[in-house]
């Protein structure tokens, strides 16, 4: 899962809360600042603004603007936002990954939703308030009673999507406010030498054994696409740092957990600009891009400050940019003039990506033979440690990451671990820090989720365990769980189905007892890329799955104040063999860990999903034994053996959804029934 796909940590300030008691409900509890008092009481943790909102205001007065609006997000949409782009962060002092500032001459608010509502009271002074709800309507229904008819709204056009401008300008606009792009950023004007530098880490090239394609067929490939879309583009517009990663195979080490740099590329029908910082660029990677010379297939490298500029300049021809509206700003989106614009929810790099080639899904799946050994090697110390009363969930963290180190290819996490003891797993996004954590036992569940960026993959795994005795509950919530993996694992399902059509069969196990999970089931994931990697998924807003997809398959259970449990594996979409002739789809799960025998509840499977879970097991032992072997890990071996033994527990077949789910997906695709 990682964190939050459906920085900061959100439950920071609630984890004493729930690790010793619990906490009232979050619409109940008191903000912790009493700013009615004088001086007013605050917590140590709070950030003095003031002179940060006395210096913002100066800027928006020069700009005659009576708010300005900071969101969370850097100039390509980042998941993940590094240090140099966290305006929000810096002028309320709260550090929560979601929330939304504005600031007018008179007040100052966040927005920002239930996990952080603590957290936020916590880090803000009294010169923030703060409003328990998220979305454009609360923000601009409070921007309306503060500023008068006429007034102006600066944002920063590179920190807002197409559409969420839209949405800001139209319900603006129905109020006769104006909403007005400030393409020079206020807050960084304000933050000036107390802003985190550039980064400057060398831009380098992955290795060709890493790489699916060399970037020249990368190009050819996109160019070719160009050539036969019946708008005739003639350039493809970049904005998505892993769309730049990808075509290039460049790498760097600007965004946390992702190995992206800070870039853009114009790809036309007769040239290649990537803009960058190109000081980051060795001599090296710039013959490896052949810059310096003219042709169709030389790279020029320009600053990366030209974009909008060098974009505008472009479209003055007769010329058709095409672009992926999802990750595309409206800093660069404004200076395109919309006849000359072909607009998709996602750009043909994001799709094209999103379908790995052989090459590209062998070195996933090498990537997961060697992230097994390190998770199962974890297992195993937590197995000989735990019942010693000597593990945390930090420390815990920290030994599974020395463990990913010490494998080939290791590049970091692929997202900050999760890592929860008890009632902390019921937090699904829940991660423990250094200062606040639950130590580990053996009488609790404890659920991981966690992942590695190696040269030849990104991996992604979460597996629960009980070294003690389950509550008989708590093994048939873990065995539902375990149901719904496999139910979608085994999926056979015609080619060019949604994700969203199929993704009721992780479901149906714990539905039928009226179980349920609040966050998404999957999301793509990438070869040393994004750990959450669009398009690929089971939400609406994704793409039909196809041959060659990787998607995580990841339900779960979370009961507040007591326990969590989630499995998730990462899988390849691959052709199925049927009994008559079609084109039909299932998946090849490429996660390699056992699930907790003490957990299942073997008389709730059926003999089908038994089988499923033995043949599962056999594939672990025959891909990660000779790995553990190779390496004199015996310990860790005759674990593997143990915990895949073949189960032998029968039980009568359950109903199945089949029916119901292909009747309902026939009719959503106007097929006939």
């Amino acid at each position: 899962m990682a964190r939050a796909h459906w920085g900061g940590h959100p439950w920071l300030v609630l984890l004493c809360a729930y690790a010793w008691g619990h906490p009232k409900s979050l619409d109940q509890r008191d903000d912790v600042r009493n700013c009615s008092i004088s001086p007013p009481y605050l917590p140590v943790t709070a950030v003095n603004t003031t002179a940060r909102l006395t210096a913002l205001r100066q800027q928006m007065y020069t700009q005659n603007l009576s708010a300005y609006i900071v969101p969370d997000t850097d100039a390509h949409m980042s998941e993940y936002i590094g240090e140099y782009d966290q305006r929000r962060v810096w002028i309320t002092g709260f550090t929560g990954s979601a929330g939304v500032a504005v600031v007018t001459m008179a007040k100052a608010s966040l927005w920002t939703d239930s996990r952080y509502w603590t957290q936020a009271e916590r880090q803000m002074d009294c010169n923030w308030e703060l409003h328990k709800e998220v979305g454009t309507t609360p923000v601009v229904t409070w921007l309306l009673a503060e500023i008068p008819v006429g007034a102006r709204v600066g944002v920063d056009p590179f920190l807002f999507s197409i559409d969420s401008w839209e949405s800001y300008d139209v319900a603006l606009q129905d109020y006769d406010r104006e909403l007005v792009s400030i393409t020079v950023n206020l807050v960084d004007l304000v933050w000036g030498s107390e802003r985190p530098p550039v980064p400057n880490e060398p831009i380098y090239a992955l290795q060709e054994a890493f790489t699916g394609s060399t970037w020249q067929e990368k190009v050819a490939g996109i160019r070719s696409q160009m050539q036969k879309h019946p708008e005739a583009p003639t350039a493809v517009l970049l904005s998505a740092l892993d769309e730049t990663a990808w075509l290039f195979n460049l790498r760097g080490s600007d965004i946390p957990y992702n190995p992206f740099f800070y870039s853009y590329t114009l790809l036309t029908d007769s040239s290649i600009r990537l803009f960058a910082n190109k000081s980051r660029f060795s001599s090296e990677t710039l013959q490896y891009l052949n810059s310096g010379c003219t042709g169709p297939l030389c790279v020029q490298v320009e600053d990366y400050s030209q974009v909008r500029d060098s974009v505008q300049a472009y479209t003055s021809g007769d010329v058709k940019v095409w672009i992926g509206t999802s990750y595309t700003s409206y800093g660069l989106y404004e200076v395109i003039p919309k006849e000359k614009l072909l607009a998709d929810a996602y750009s043909p790099v994001m799709v094209t990506k999103a379908v790995k080639n052989s090459k590209e899904q062998t070195l996933l799946r090498a990537s997961h033979v060697r992230d097994a050994v390190a998770v199962i090697r974890y297992l195993v110390w937590l197995e000989k440690n735990v019942p010693q009363g000597t593990v945390d969930e930090f420390s815990g963290a920290e030994q599974l990451e020395k463990f990913r180190g010490e494998e080939d290819f290791f590049s970091g996490s692929s997202f900050e671990t999760i890592s929860a003891s008890g009632l902390n797993a019921a937090l699904a996004h829940y991660s423990p820090t250094k200062e606040l954590h639950r130590k580990l036992s053996s009488d609790e569940m404890y659920l991981l989720d966690s992942g590695g960026q190696y040269w030849d993959g990104t991996t992604d795994i979460t597996r629960t365990v009980h070294w003690g005795t389950p509550s008989a509950f708590q093994k048939e919530a873990y065995t539902r769980v375990l149901i719904g993996n496999i139910d979608l694992s085994r999926l056979v399902f015609p080619a060019a189905t949604s994700g969203r059509m199929v993704e009721a069969f992780a479901r149906k196990a714990l539905w039928d007892v009226g179980l349920n999970y609040g966050h998404g089931t999957g999301h793509g994931i990438g070869n040393f890329l994004c750990v959450h990697e669009w398009p690929v998924g089971f939400q609406s807003n994704n793409i039909a799955m196809a041959k060659g997809m990787f998607t995580s398959i990841e339900p779960g259970y979370y009961l507040d104040g007591e326990f969590g449990i989630r499995l998730e594996d990462v899988a390849l979409v691959v052709e199925a063999k049927t009994k008559y002739p079609g084109t039909y789809l299932t998946f090849e799960v490429v996660s390699l860990v056992p699930y907790d025998r003490n957990l299942i509840d073997v008389s709730l499977l059926s003999p089908e999903q038994l089988q499923y879970l033995n043949r599962y097991y056999q594939i672990i032992r025959e891909k990660v034994g000779p790995e553990l072997q190779r390496r004199q890990l015996q310990e860790e071996f005759s674990w593997l053996q143990r915990h895949t033994e073949p189960l032998t527990a029968r039980a009568a077949p359950t109903a199945s959804l089949a029916p119901l789910v292909t009747v309902s997906a026939l009719a959503i695709l106007g097929w006939s029934v």
